[in-house]
């Protein structure tokens, strides 16, 4: 497909999604969005991918929502406006995806990499939920994911008063994965997805939904579902095949099966 916002590539099993407005550090309009959701929904429906990987570029990831296109908007708009559930499709992609950020990830960008499963940052990193200073708060999930992510206090300050974490900060906090050099970023996340992509399709989309189940989820009713899952798995023919590999000592071949 051709698009106007992003540019979408594949290399080996991993699909690629980079947000291409660069005079406007990325921001996230309608536009972005939907192309976004729209490679990812794609991607998810191809047994060739793995894992996706969104970036931006080395200045921005996404400096944060398209203000202009919210700022008249009343309350009945904005409850109409289906801009926000486009975050609500991001956590509904089974197979991973990683956010690779350089640069500044702000407001929404923020928002859109603590969707994704991991993140993987660049040294010159800065994320933020800076919504205070234009008299709103985060409303696609930044106060419920920073603070999961890395505590109350810190959280607090950062949607309260408007505090950015360095890469090295968002490392420390446990908010980013890896941090890498801004020139290898994209190459060091798309080889972190090829490593996700070698993996048993089946059990890696069944993991994922594993560990989100955390956050939805009281411990008792976390570990049933893990178990069922758990079962379920030994259904499939990639669980005979890696048993048996592993017991042969030999490379398993995954069918996605």
């Amino acid at each position: 497909m051709t698009y106007e916002y992003i540019l979408a590539r594949t290399e080996g099993r991993v699909g690629i999604v980079q947000f291409n407005r660069p005079k406007a550090m990325n921001a996230l309009n309608r536009g972005l969005m939907s192309e976004t959701m729209d490679a990812l929904d794609a991607f998810d429906a191809d047994d060739a991918i793995g894992c996706m990987v969104v970036a931006g570029n080395e200045r921005a990831f996404a400096a944060g929502a398209d203000i202009k296109e919210m700022a008249g908007a009343t309350p009945a708009q904005m409850l109409d406006n289906p801009f926000i559930d486009y975050w609500d499709r991001l956590r509904k992609i089974s197979k991973p995806v990683i956010a690779a950020v350089s640069g500044y990830a702000l407001g929404g960008g923020c928002e859109l990499a603590m969707a994704c499963d991991m993140i993987v940052a660049s040294e010159t990193a800065r994320f933020g939920q800076p919504e205070i200073n234009l008299g709103i708060i985060p409303g696609a999930g930044g106060t419920q994911r920073m603070t999961l992510a890395v505590g109350k206090a810190l959280a607090m300050e950062m949607i309260l008063n408007g505090r950015f974490l360095t890469a090295d900060e968002a490392y420390k906090f446990g908010l980013v994965n890896r941090v890498f050099p801004a020139e290898v970023l994209l190459e060091e996340a798309v080889k972190l997805a090829g490593e996700l992509a070698a993996r048993a399709p089946v059990a890696l989309r069944l993991a994922k939904e594993a560990v989100n189940a955390v956050y939805e989820m009281s411990l008792q009713a976390g570990l049933a579902h893990e178990r069922r899952l758990f079962y379920m798995l030994f259904s499939t023919e990639d669980q005979t095949e890696g048993m048996d590999a592993f017991i042969n000592k030999r490379k398993a071949n995954w069918q996605g099966k």
